[in-house]
Order: C-alpha cells, then structure tokens, then sequence
C-alpha cells in the first residue's frame, strides 16, 4: 500500500491489538508471533521493537507444521482486531467503500502483487472481506 493516504491499512504500522488477552504492537507482530509453536519465540517476537524486527525473527523461528494451512486466517483475526478496536480505523476502512484494495508489494507475490503485478493480494483481498463483514 504505498499510497500514504492508505498507509493506516499497513500491517507494518504501529498500532496495539489485543488477542487471547496479550497485547502486540502491531499485526505484523501477532502474525510473525504465531508462526511458532514456542512461547519463548512468541515472546521474543511479540516484544520486538519494531514490526520489521518482528518478521526477521519470525523467518528465524522453528515454523509450526501447520502453517501454510492457517496463515490466512491467523492474518485475519490480526485484521480483524486492528479494526474492531480502533474505532476511527474501522471508520477509515469502510470509507474506502467498493475500491479494490490491493497490497502493492512486488517482493511477495502471495501477500502481495509479486514482481509481475499478477500476485494474489490476499493482505487485500482479506481487508476487503473484513470491510464487507464489517458494513453489515
């Protein structure tokens, strides 16, 4: 999302979350956090001081087995703690109204655009499914 007027959708961006009663100053750091099964890593995550240091770490920790089967919607509860607990970030959200919401980055062709534009945006197509959840 490089338009900065969007830059409230990044998952990079400090912004506290609360799930299953622990705090995570971001969602980039919830996500990172649950790729492991150790509380020790988790912890280590958790508390990094910054989102990009939460994903270096999350790349160096032992990955559960079952991730690629929940990733998706481990990201989407993240999500959907950023906008159900921010009240002006839900309001935010829904005034994009019917506009595709794409992940412009061309370095992750699954969570993003991929280097060809053709990726599958699923950090978009999440946050436009939660945005239809939550016009409802």
């Amino acid at each position: 999302m490089t338009n900065p007027h969007f830059s409230f959708l990044d998952n990079f961006r400090p912004c506290k979350i609360k799930i299953h009663g622990k705090t995570y100053p971001s969602v980039e750091h919830y996500y990172q956090s649950q790729k492991t099964l150790s509380p020790k890593e988790r912890e280590k995550i958790k508390f990094a001081r910054t989102a990009g240091k939460a994903k270096k770490l999350g790349r160096e920790s032992k990955l559960r087995k079952d991730w690629n089967k929940i990733k998706v919607s481990v990201l989407g509860k993240a999500l959907y703690a950023k906008f159900t607990q921010h009240p002006e970030l839900r309001k935010r959200l829904l005034s994009t109204g019917n506009s595709i919401l794409i992940e412009n980055n061309p370095l992750d062709p699954y969570w993003g655009t991929g280097p060809d534009g053709k990726g599958k945006n699923m950090t978009g197509k999440l946050l436009m499914e939660l945005r239809e959840r939550l016009s409802k």
